[in-house]
């Protein structure tokens, strides 16, 4: 069983730069009652700073993630 499952579905904000297929960056995540670090890979770079959403779990405290902006009036 994967316990990192619980993070997909949660918007997280990227401490370092993902380097698309050229590797992973990171992403800080509230979960758990805290925050935690994930290695974040993405389809394309994107830098530190960037809202993400967590959409799969790769095992070993390893995710994808998307560009992710909040929709207005939704809260």
């Amino acid at each position: 069983m994967n316990g990192d499952s619980s993070v997909v579905g949660r918007v997280g904000e990227l401490v370092h730069a993902t380097r698309g297929p050229d590797g992973p960056g990171e992403v800080r995540v509230r979960i758990r009652g805290g925050t935690e670090i994930y290695l974040a890979w993405s389809e394309e770079p994107l830098p530190p700073g960037t809202a993400v959403l967590v959409v799969g779990s790769r095992g070993a405290r390893t995710v994808d993630v998307v560009p992710w902006s909040d929709l207005p009036g939704a809260h």
